[in-house]
């Protein structure tokens, strides 16, 4: 840490908390002018002020990692290279952009979230004028879930102040892991006279309703007790928290009436599973089973998927679990959900990578696999990946089949019981992959789909290579 320079990150801290250069500077107990050379990248960080600032502000060292740019710095590379900006081959040199992001995080922000808002505009256009829209569509269908995909991607998946109010109640209630589902269920009832049905017929498609007028919240018969549970707690959620649930979704500050409403079902589902799974006790029971997701699945009495979900939440300052991104697929390749605590990049252009384990473990069904990855840029991750199903209702009906993929920085693979007997070290096997083939410019990958973007092609017809797509400075 003797040679870290965070300047921007002293000046967010700073910012966040209200203070001046001399204020903070006199609880940290530095000069005034010491603190305004770390900022401006004169100084270095020492362990001495991190440590300090760790006491007197409740700071992770993980806010200071200067490898958390990574995500940004990815992002902005791709929005530079798309070919409809036509912008300057020059401006998404690594370098650069690296620099930018160092230098200025909050413009470098700035300019990946209008490239998303171009990107939505411009799919809501193509929708209009090729004829897949009419005057009640409002923007693309994909556009207001990108958009609160993106909201929640960008705070790492935590949301503090709904995390902290779910964890609150229940421990004003007083309840424990074994009793939560009673309580909720009984505070719904007891205090907002919410009456609460399980009946048989309410068709194939319809899993719960809740009717606010009559204070009528109705279940399936199909809805398991961990199921109604969560949907009892989002219940909550919307009653004794929604100015709260407003004021972080006006914060979002999105595009259409769809994104909002995707935002406060997505807000209420969060502090669901945190009151549901409360975040002191579930940190610590995860820490105690190094986190195997099937014996906290069997202990919380609570889906793979879910315990899955809330380990990629752990994120709460200075009680941090592993950092994980979570991912879930479909067969065809579509992600239909990915949620990051890491620097984890996905790519915007194009799919993923075919050399990623998680496509494989639709081939050994209900089986946990490893891989060790790496990404063009040297970062390495441990991945944890396996199907999960979910049975058909009855004769005739689908089942849903989706493969789960669980993934942290290698750094993090020991405290992770799936890497016991793993080579780690620098005899691991290590598979490089990227975040999809249009961004990533690795040479000679025989999986390559597409040419990566701003790449100039070299196309020999007398001359054959590993990847189709080669470019001409390979």
């Amino acid at each position: 840490m003797s040679k870290t320079y965070v300047g921007s990150r002293l000046r967010r801290l700073r910012s966040e908390r209200g203070l001046s250069q001399q204020e903070m500077a006199k609880t940290l107990g530095i000069s005034a002018s010491y603190l305004n050379q770390m900022e401006h990248d004169s100084r270095p960080l020492t362990a001495s002020v991190l440590g300090r600032i760790g006491e007197v502000y409740g700071i992770d060292v993980a806010f200071f990692d200067p490898q958390d740019e990574v995500r940004l710095i990815a992002e902005l590379r791709e929005a530079l290279l798309d070919e409809d900006l036509d912008s300057d081959p020059a401006a998404s040199d690594p370098a650069e952009i690296s620099a930018m992001v160092h230098g200025h995080p909050a413009v470098a922000d700035a300019m990946v979230n209008l490239h998303r808002r171009l990107r939505l505009v411009s799919e809501q256009l193509a929708a209009v004028t090729s004829g897949r829209s009419d005057p009640g569509l409002r923007g693309s269908i994909s556009a207001p879930h990108e958009e609160v995909r993106n909201y929640f991607y960008n705070r790492h998946n935590y949301i503090h102040e709904l995390d902290v109010a779910a964890e609150d109640l229940t421990s004003r209630m007083r309840m424990h892991s074994a009793d939560i589902r009673t309580g909720l269920a009984d505070r719904l009832e007891d205090v907002h006279g919410v009456n609460i049905v399980r009946r048989v017929d309410l068709g194939d498609n319809v899993l719960h309703r809740y009717d606010p007028e009559a204070r009528r919240l109705e279940f399936s018969a199909a809805m398991s007790p961990g199921q109604r549970s969560f949907r009892v707690a989002a219940e909550l959620a919307y009653l004794e928290y929604g100015d709260l649930i407003d004021q972080l979704v006006a914060e979002g500050a999105f595009t259409t009436d769809d994104a909002v409403k995707l935002a406060r079902q997505g807000l209420a589902n969060y502090f669901a599973a945190a009151a549901n799974l409360p975040y002191g006790q579930f940190h610590g029971a995860a820490e105690d089973f190094r986190y195997d997701i099937e014996r906290l699945s069997a202990f919380y009495s609570v889906s793979y998927e879910t315990v899955c979900h809330r380990l990629s939440t752990l994120q709460r300052p200075n009680l941090r679990g592993v950092p994980w991104t979570f991912v879930r697929i479909d067969r065809a390749g579509n992600m239909s959900k990915r949620q990051s605590a890491t620097s984890f990049h996905f790519s915007a252009s194009g799919g993923t990578c075919p050399l990623w384990n998680v496509y494989e473990t639709f081939g050994s069904p209900g089986k946990i696999l490893t891989q060790i990855t790496e990404m063009p840029d040297g970062r390495e991750y441990f991945w944890i990946s396996r199907t999960v199903e979910r049975r058909a209702a009855r004769y005739g009906q689908s089942p849903k089949t989706f493969a789960i993929g669980m993934g942290c920085e290698l750094r993090h693979a020991g405290r992770v019981i799936y890497s016991d007997g793993l080579e780690i070290g620098s005899e691991a096997r290590v598979t490089p992959i990227g975040a999809g083939c249009r961004v990533c410019d690795r040479p000679n990958c025989a999986q390559r789909a597409f040419p990566p973007l701003g790449a100039e092609l070299k196309i020999d017809e007398h001359r054959s290579t590993v990847s189709p797509y080669m470019s001409t400075d390979r």
